[in-house]
């Protein structure tokens, strides 16, 4: 049960009110807390990749992976829009991402009570990834106004645009996964 993948993924929920606590304060603690979450992000790969290959993939594992994930994605929304971060209209983008994860928790959730599962999909993969990259940008963006005012106006308008562009696979997965359930319920 302890391993170093473990481990990772158990980093990546624990570092999430260090996020939040440093993007509260802002400043310079706000680049800081870009750097906390690209160590974040990089966890999520590594966490995968070394069970994988040493042999340590594991149910705990495989559970707490999205889990973190969701938290970590989630969080960072729901700070990003408690601190104005979400400009453009990616509130809206953030809104359809969280409530998608609720529906997919759900069903998950429907399943497991009947022994089955809903395996993860190669394109969810590719959403939580344009996803924690937005979120990088909307990080970035939210600096202030200092010698990088210009580098952080412009990040918080990449961000919010990769956050749009993410709702399209959000969608697109939690509508595969539905279908998939319902017709599993049908028999």
């Amino acid at each position: 049960m302890i391993n170093l993948p473990n481990l990772l993924t158990l980093f990546r929920i624990l570092v999430i009110p260090v996020l939040v606590g440093f993007l509260a304060v802002g400043g310079l603690w706000a680049d800081l807390a870009f750097l906390f979450y690209v160590g974040a992000c990089v966890t999520d790969y590594l966490d995968g990749a070394l069970a994988r290959k040493q042999g340590l993939t594991s149910d705990l594992g495989r559970m707490m992976d999205p889990i973190a994930d969701k938290l970590l994605v989630g969080g960072l929304l729901l700070a990003l829009a408690g601190m104005g971060g979400l400009r453009f209209g990616s509130l809206y983008a953030a809104i359809l991402i969280m409530l998608r994860e609720i529906l997919i928790s759900g069903l998950r959730e429907y399943m497991a009570s009947h022994n089955e599962m809903i395996p993860s999909t190669r394109l969810a993969k590719w959403k939580t990834g344009v996803q924690m990259v937005a979120i990088g940008f909307l990080i970035i963006g939210q600096g202030d106004a200092g010698p990088f005012h210009e580098v952080a106006r412009y990040s918080g308008m990449v961000g919010a645009v990769l956050l749009w562009l993410s709702v399209v696979p959000t969608l697109l997965t939690g509508t595969g996964y539905l279908r998939a359930t319902v017709a599993r319920m049908r028999g």
